[in-house]
């Protein structure tokens, strides 16, 4: 899955995320940069 990492400022390509609730409901993924270590998050379709 692709994420945007804020402070490499580029999207970044892992295979390590984490599906998360939000508390209104909404499907979400977490996960870490794997050059800076910086935590990303994106929400994603049900």
């Amino acid at each position: 899955m692709v994420f945007y990492c804020v402070k490499c400022r580029e999207k970044k390509d892992t295979e390590e995320f984490e599906k998360v609730t939000l508390k209104n409901g909404r499907p979400a993924c977490k996960a870490k940069c794997p050059d800076c270590g910086t935590g990303m998050f994106k929400i994603v379709a049900a």
